[in-house]
């Protein structure tokens, strides 16, 4: 689905169709793989994903790593965004717990659509107070339904099927939200739940599951399968959804192969023997509330209609990953949805033409319920950029406010802070109390200065080869 431009209203009778595609994995404190093209199916032909979550275990959290990756991002969040940010999508969110890495990738048409972001994280490890294991969420409203996902990992071992359940039971009842209106999980019109599970295969012995296995025959094994087992008992499960396991057991592999684990187990002095059985410790699955009828912003719904849908498109393992014991899981999703907010809060525009040469206007207006703040800024942002924070430059939008109107306000950027090379941009209305972007402009040209061009000149004459116009990122991360 191409989206529409994302200063453009939406036709609230007409449902939006978005394509989400969900990633659970657990590196085993791997560092990333050279490429993951077949992972996010990023050559597949027909339209594009709307949104990436990628839900990662295991990422390498010793001591020296941990404490780096506090003050910068990780290598797998750099890794991700390195390859999200040249195809238009922006990092809109991330929660980090020790191994537990969760992130979110948007195309720009969405962002100002997408509101009330918030994250939320749970300790289980160590009787709660270590968070080896636990799960992390991030939630928001997107257009106007609201949304959670919850990225787990719960105790390892065949014989803690009980603690699996009563430890994501916990994370249910632990991560309450400041939203009034959905103050718990279970209370958001669609709860995506993934990760590094480790339900097991109960029973069968190994080499009953092997051979089923071998022969594809994974039907054998899905009425043993402890999760399924526990769906069938546990009201609480009852409601989540997953699509079929027509894909081998993604656990427990020898590293970068395809052969499940030939290595004898550790024990105090010498390995035993004893190999692991192989299981779908890695799944996703999903929650769509039992819906009431939303209001639109205009109050039109008619009785019994039905606002947002999920289908599953796809669900996969990708065998070609042999970074750690597990291979990844993808699901490929279609939300279809039913938009209850049809204008940005924020919509801005620059002001003629933009260069380094003069000082450069910024108009923007606001909604009457937009909940403006001194701190609000407004972001010059290189098209391709990664995140909020990866601005070249920015304004104060009370600051830096040369007029203002009931309807329209003007901003300034000094020249100094231009790019002299030009290139393609755009801007972003931060708000403050939101702590996210509200408003976002179609991208637009700066002109290169012409001091950029003399000294690009001089340059080719040095080196006497035609070097290419288009500027090298402004900001590198």
């Amino acid at each position: 689905m191409e989206p529409r431009g994302p200063t453009q209203p939406i036709d609230l009778e007409i449902m939006k169709n978005l394509r989400l595609h969900l990633v659970t994995w657990n590196v085993g404190t791997a560092s990333p793989p050279p490429d993951v093209t077949g992972l996010l199916q990023l050559s597949s032909q027909g339209p594009g994903m709307d949104m990436y979550v990628i839900g990662l275990q295991e990422v390498n959290s010793k001591i020296i790593n941990f404490l780096s990756d506090l003050a910068f991002d990780d290598p797998w969040s750099i890794f991700f965004m390195t390859v999200f940010s040249p195809l238009g999508y922006i990092k809109l969110s991330s929660i980090r717990m020790q191994g537990l890495l969760l992130l979110v990738f948007v195309k720009h048409a969405h962002i100002p659509f997408i509101r009330d972001i918030h994250t939320h994280y749970t300790r289980t490890g160590l009787y709660g107070y270590w968070g080896n294991k636990g799960g992390v969420t991030i939630r928001m409203s997107l257009y106007g339904h609201t949304i959670c996902f919850m990225n787990c990992h719960l105790p390892a071992h065949i014989e803690n099927a009980e603690q699996r359940l009563d430890d994501f039971e916990k994370i249910l009842e632990m991560q309450q939200f400041e939203d009034e209106n959905v103050p718990d999980i279970l209370d958001h019109d669609i709860l995506f739940w993934f990760g590094d599970l480790n339900f097991r295969i109960a029973d069968y012995g190994i080499h009953f599951v092997r051979e089923s296995i071998s022969n594809s025959r994974y039907n054998l094994l899905w009425e043993k399968d402890q999760l399924n087992m526990a769906k069938k008992k546990e009201a609480f499960l009852q409601e989540f959804i997953e699509g079929p396991l027509q894909f081998k057991p993604t656990y427990k592999f020898d590293l970068h192969s395809d052969v499940y684990d030939t290595r004898g187990q550790k024990t105090l002095f010498w390995f035993n023997g004893k190999k692991r059985k192989p299981a779908w410790t890695d799944r996703i699955l999903w929650r769509v509330k039992n819906l009431s009828q939303h209001p639109s912003e205009d109050g039109d719904l008619s009785e019994g209609e039905q606002t947002i849908s999920v289908t599953l498109n796809n669900y996969i393992s990708h065998m070609s990953y042999g970074i750690s014991d597990h291979k990844p899981v993808t699901g490929t999703f279609g939300l279809q949805i039913k938009p209850l907010l049809s204008t940005p809060l924020v919509t801005l525009n620059p002001e003629g033409e933009w260069n380094a040469v003069q000082d450069v206007l910024i108009s923007y207006s606001t909604v009457s319920e937009f909940p403006s703040s001194t701190w609000d800024w407004i972001g010059l942002y290189q098209v391709a950029f990664r995140h909020v924070n990866d601005y070249v430059t920015y304004a104060w939008v009370k600051d830096d406010e040369i007029s203002s109107s009931e309807d329209v306000t003007h901003v300034y950027i000094s020249a100094d802070e231009i790019p002299h090379a030009g290139g393609e941009f755009l801007l972003c209305y931060y708000s403050h109390n939101m702590q996210s972007i509200a408003g976002i402009s179609q991208p637009f040209q700066i002109q290169p200065s012409k001091r950029s061009a003399e000294k690009e000149l001089a340059q080719e004459n040095i080196n006497g080869i035609e070097k290419p116009h288009s500027p090298e990122p402004y900001n590198e991360f």
